[in-house]
This record gives C-alpha cells, sequence and structure tokens, in this order.
C-alpha cells in the first residue's frame, strides 16, 4: 500500500476491502462497524447528543471526499457531533432485509431517543432512503436530494430509469418513501424542475411538512454540484444546528453565482433558446465578476449579432464608490 507523504497509507491505494478496513480501524476509536448482509455497511461514531444520519455509496464516498470518508464525517468530527452512515456497495436502495433488521434493532433499543438532533441525509437513491428510513427517529430533520419516492412500477412506471430494480420490492417494510416521512420534523427536498423524472418523484413528497427547494438548471447531479459550491457540508451543518430552513438555503445557494458548470449550463441553455439579449447580459455578468474567457467571446458575438438586428445592450450600471467624497 501507498502513504501519502505523511506516514499515513493513501486510502487512493486501497482495495475496496482495504478501504472497509480502514474505516472499521477509525469505527474502533468511539463507535463501532457492522456489516449488514453483503451489500450494505453501519459506520457509527458516538460523541454529542447531536446526530447525522448520512446514507452514501461506496463509489461516492471513494470518488468525491476528503480522505475518502462520508461526508457526514466530515461534517461531524469537527464539531463534537454523532455520525452515522449507511454504506451501499452498489444501487440498491438499501432495500435489504438485514437493512431493515438493523433500523428494527435501533428502535428497539431506543437508539435515536440518546439525541436532542437527529438529521437524515441522502441524494438521489440515498435520498430515498434517508426519507424512508426517518421513520425511525420521530422529529428528525430530513435532507433529501433529487429522491425518488419509490420505483415500483404501479405507482412510477412513467420513470424508465433502473430497470433492473423493476422487481425488487417497495411495497414491503420501509417501501413508499413520502409516507414514511409522516412522523419526521422538516423534510427538504432539492430537484431541477427542469428534471422531469426527478420533479415528478419530488411532486410525490408534497406534505405538509414538506419544505420544496427547487434548484432550477442544476441538472442530473443536485449533491455533487451542492458540494463542489461547497455549500452542501454548510447545509447539513445548519440542520444539525437546528438552523436551517427556505431562507438560510437561498443564501446558501447564492454561490450558483460563481459555478462555473451551472453558468454555462444556462448560457447554453440560453443560447439553445435563442434569447440572444438575455445570454448577452449573463455573459457580461460573468464576465466582469469572474476570469470567463468563453463568456467574453460569447458576448462578443452576441453583442455584434445584436447590432446587426438594430439592438443593443443598456449601459451597466455603474458601481458607486462605497464613501463618496464631501465637497
Amino acid at each position: 500500500m501507498q502513504e501519502d507523504g505523511t506516514g499515513l497509507v493513501d486510502p487512493r491505494s486501497l482495495s475496496d476491502a482495504g478501504w472497509f478496513a480502514r474505516l472499521e480501524d477509525i469505527a474502533e476509536e468511539a463507535g463501532y462497524f457492522e456489516w449488514l448482509g453483503a451489500d450494505h455497511a453501519a459506520f457509527f461514531l458516538d460523541a454529542a447528543p447531536v446526530l447525522i444520519v448520512t446514507f452514501e455509496t461506496v463509489e461516492a464516498i471513494r470518488r468525491r471526499q476528503p480522505g475518502q470518508l462520508p461526508i457526514g464525517w466530515h461534517v461531524a468530527k469537527g464539531r463534537g457531533w454523532s455520525h452515522l452512515c449507511l454504506i451501499a456497495r452498489k444501487d440498491s436502495w438499501y432495500r435489504d432485509p438485514a437493512v431493515f433488521r438493523y433500523f428494527d434493532r435501533l428502535v428497539d433499543d431506543a437508539f435515536f431517543e440518546d439525541f436532542d438532533q437527529v438529521v437524515f441525509y441522502g441524494a438521489g437513491m440515498a435520498g430515498y432512503a434517508a426519507a424512508a428510513y426517518s421513520v425511525t427517529a420521530p422529529g428528525a430533520t430530513v435532507i433529501a436530494l433529487q429522491p425518488q419516492a419509490t420505483l415500483d412500477p404501479r405507482l412510477a412506471g412513467w420513470d424508465p430509469r433502473w430497470p433492473e430494480m423493476r422487481r425488487t420490492s417497495f411495497t414491503d417494510r420501509y417501501g413508499f418513501a413520502p409516507d414514511m416521512t409522516e412522523g419526521a420534523g422538516t423534510v427538504y427536498v432539492a430537484y431541477d424542475p427542469e428534471q422531469a423524472m426527478d420533479a415528478m418523484h419530488a411532486a410525490l413528497f408534497a406534505r405538509p411538512w414538506t419544505v420544496m427547494l427547487p434548484c432550477r438548471n442544476l441538472g442530473r447531479d443536485i449533491a455533487g454540484a451542492l458540494d463542489a459550491m461547497r455549500i452542501l457540508p454548510s447545509m447539513l451543518a445548519a440542520a444539525c444546528g437546528d438552523a436551517f430552513d427556505e431562507k438560510l438555503f437561498r443564501t446558501f445557494y447564492r454561490g450558483r453565482r460563481n459555478y462555473m458548470p451551472y453558468l454555462r449550463g444556462l448560457m447554453a441553455r440560453l443560447d439553445n433558446e435563442g434569447r440572444a439579449w438575455l445570454n448577452a447580459l449573463l455573459c457580461r455578468n460573468v464576465a466582469e465578476r469572474l476570469d470567463a474567457p468563453r463568456f467574453r467571446d460569447r458576448l462578443k458575438q452576441l453583442e455584434a449579432d445584436l447590432e446587426r438586428t438594430g439592438h443593443s445592450l443598456p449601459a451597466p450600471h455603474p458601481h458607486p464608490h462605497p464613501h463618496p467624497r464631501k465637497r
């Protein structure tokens, strides 16, 4: 195994088996690691009476997270909070009797009653699980990004994705995720309204206790985008501090103004829709604020096109001096 220059093993050099062994070693310090059948594992760190429960996959943790440790670990560790991560080795939607039994046991042991604040988090498949298993912790806050409500073909036959899951039961224990949130505190569902399948699943979560967080033009990987914008950990930390709400999310979400993949996607969409004047305003705004050669070049093209049709952009707003001189 390779070292990372500090004498520690570089997790990128580990096989999945070695990576899981590393998680087990970390958990032994103050918690536990437990296999739940062949495809899932529970990773728990016991600390303060604030608990973040995350549903994550091996692929997402190892590809995206610093040190190849769960995002919940990063949120909890530096703040002295507790963390429970349910790790999936494949796209299972956590529909496994071993996972059912694990959560049954947590309920029987009154595990969640030891915590003053509990937050469940997941995205996509894991967002489904975060909502579905939140029923075991009444009053918990749920943050679900692009969650599926169910893959039962009788209810979601309009979703052609994941045909391999059509034989998996979503009608027994912890089945229809929106119903499982009835005892939760506030449930936040983030989705892109332009992604039809995601928007239809999100609509199934509409309940009095659910707050919809539409993220227009953010695309098919909201978790990846929010993480790249460096706002996802802040969202989870705020929820654990009982301070997260829709207004705070909108404040965080202003980070998309500096997120190039979002801005490039918006520019491409305006191009496709033939909205040259609006696209020129976007390109000018981005070019003025950021180092964005592509936007500067596109602005020149759009301004030339507008001039040929007898149109021009309004003069940019001058930036007032923050401290006007007294005469």
